[in-house]
C-alpha cells in the first residue's frame, strides 16, 4: 500500500502542478504518469501474497479473521487484508537447567514436588506444530505468540499436576516411562483444543535431591558388589566340582589298572622293554630278575 500512497501523492502534484509553480507545470505529464504507474503497481502487488513452504497465511480484514487459509505459493487476496503467517513445521521448546540450551537464558528447568514431598528438577523438550486448518482459530484466540501463551505454561502446569502421583525414586527409575506417557496424554488434549499438535515429549533429565541421589548410588553399588560376589562363589563352586571330577577320574583309572594287572603281564611287559633296550646301538648293562629268581646280568656293546 506504500506504493499506492506515493502514486496518489504524485497524481495530486501532477494535477495541481500549474497552481504550484511553473517548474512543476513542466513536469506535469511525468508526475501524472509516474503517479498512475505507482498506483497500478501498488494495487497489483497488494493483491498478491507469497507464502513460503511450511507456512500458511491467515487473513484479517478490518479486525475480523477470515476463514480462508492461504497455502504455500502465490495467492491472490483482497488488497485491504492483513496476512499473518504461521509456521506449520515441527517446532521445539526446551526448558533446561543448563544455560543457553533452552529458549530462555539461565535455569529454566521445571521444579516439581513428588508424592513423598521431595523436590525434583526436570529438563524437558516439547516437539509440536501448528495444525494448518486451525491457524485462524490460533490467531483469533491466542495470537502469533503461542509459545509463551500456551506451550510453556500448559507444559509446566501439567507436569507439576502429574508429578504428585509418583515417588521421587520411582519417577527417576521404574515409572519414568509411565510418567512420560501420562503427561503426554494430558498436554496433547490441551494442545488440540487450541489448534496445536503435540508430536513428542522428551524428558531429557530428572535431577533428584542430593541425599536421595547418594542413597540410590550406594544401593546400586551394593547390589553390584553382591552380584560380583555371587559370580565369584559360582566360579569357585564350578572349580571345586571340576577338581572333584578330575580326582574321581584318576581314582577310577587306578582302580581299573590295579584290577587288570597280573604278575605274568608285568613280566611280559618287562621282557619287551628289556628287548628294546638290548637292540639299541648303545653299550648297556641290563639286570633282569624278580623276587623268585636270582638276577641275571646281560652285557652288550651292540
Amino acid at each position: 500500500m506504500t506504493l499506492v500512497f506515493l502514486g496518489l501523492v504524485l497524481l495530486i502534484l501532477g494535477y495541481n502542478a500549474s497552481k504550484i509553480s511553473y517548474a512543476f507545470q513542466q513536469f506535469r505529464s511525468l508526475l501524472l504518469f509516474a503517479g498512475l504507474t505507482l498506483v497500478v503497481l501498488g494495487l497489483a502487488l497488494s493483491t498478491m501474497v507469497q507464502i513460503e513452504a511450511g507456512q500458511v497465511g491467515v487473513q484479517t480484514l478490518f479486525g475480523k479473521v477470515q476463514p480462508r487459509i492461504l497455502t504455500s505459493g502465490l495467492n491472490v487476496v483482497n488488497p485491504l487484508v492483513d496476512v499473518t503467517k504461521f509456521d506449520t513445521r515441527t517446532q521445539n521448546y526446551t526448558m533446561s537447567a543448563q544455560r543457553e540450551e533452552g529458549q530462555r537464558v539461565g535455569d529454566d528447568a521445571i521444579q516439581v514436588l513428588t508424592a513423598d514431598g521431595l523436590e525434583v528438577v526436570i529438563d524437558l523438550t516439547v516437539l509440536y506444530r501448528v495444525v494448518p486448518d486451525k491457524a485462524p482459530h490460533v490467531l483469533s484466540t491466542i495470537g502469533p505468540n503461542y509459545q509463551d501463551a500456551i506451550v510453556r505454561p500448559v507444559t509446566r502446569t501439567r507436569i507439576r499436576d502429574n508429578a504428585v502421583y509418583y515417588d521421587a525414586v520411582a519417577l527417576y527409575s521404574t515409572r519414568r516411562d509411565e510418567f512420560q506417557s501420562r503427561i503426554y496424554n494430558t498436554i496433547d488434549r490441551d494442545f488440540k483444543q487450541r489448534g496445536l499438535q503435540l508430536e513428542q515429549l522428551l524428558i531429557r533429565n530428572i535431577q533428584l535431591p542430593a541425599p536421595v541421589k547418594r542413597s540410590i548410588e550406594s544401593k546400586i553399588s551394593a547390589e553390584q558388589e553382591a552380584q560380583k560376589m555371587q559370580f565369584v562363589l559360582q566360579k569357585e563352586r564350578q572349580e571345586a566340582e571340576r577338581k572333584r571330577l578330575e580326582a574321581q577320574g584318576i581314582a577310577d583309572y587306578q582302580k581299573i589298572i590295579s584290577a587288570e594287572l597280573s604278575d605274568k603281564l608285568l613280566q611280559y611287559e618287562t621282557i619287551k622293554a628289556n628287548q628294546a633296550i638290548a637292540t639299541s646301538a648303545n653299550s648297556k648293562v641290563i639286570i633282569m630278575g624278580n623276587s623268585r629268581n636270582a638276577p641275571q646280568v646281560l652285557l652288550t656293546d651292540k
